[in-house]
């Protein structure tokens, strides 16, 4: 949190060098203070920062594409005459580990359209979603689980992707 701080202070600084407060400079002051930062990174402590700043703008990335794929899939369904609708409540074994990353995940799928979280089982080993678009459940489980479901652990542990 204080290499996000600092990284902050040095895009206003940038910008009060630069002498231009908008949001793009601001954006490149900070893109260039995380690079000034990771530079001088051998003589501060190790930190997950460098980890977690690159997971969100790849999470951010990943979630967004999604999101408009799930539109368009939506909008050509209501637009053409034929249905492709199967839906499923589907029963998605979770590798979440905390609450904070079992509830990212279920607003992230109930943000999606085509897709709802509507509950955890108990011992919070399960997460039960319901998909429009279900015709093969286990190709919905794994998408979820390589795609949205992985994010937001590495995300959230600020692990490397691999």
């Amino acid at each position: 949190m204080i290499l996000f701080l600092l990284n902050i202070g040095l895009a206003l600084i940038w910008a009060i060098l630069t002498g231009l407060f908008s949001p793009a400079n601001l954006a490149a002051g900070f893109i260039l203070g995380y690079f000034v930062l990771r530079a001088a990174r051998r003589i501060m402590k190790p930190s997950q920062y460098f980890n977690t700043l690159p997971n969100f703008f790849e999470f951010a990335g990943y979630f967004i594409w999604e999101l408009i794929l799930a539109n368009l899939r939506l909008a050509y369904d209501v637009l053409t005459p034929r249905h492709r609708m199967r839906p499923r409540v589907l029963a998605l074994p979770l590798d979440t580990k905390t609450d904070g990353e079992t509830t990212l995940l279920a607003t992230l799928i109930s943000l999606t359209p085509g897709t709802l979280s509507l509950d955890v089982s108990a011992d919070r080993s399960m997460l039960y979603v319901h998909a429009m678009y279900a015709s093969d459940p286990d190709a919905v489980r794994r998408a979820i689980k390589k795609g949205l479901e992985k994010r937001v652990i590495d995300l959230i542990r600020g692990t490397e992707r691999s």
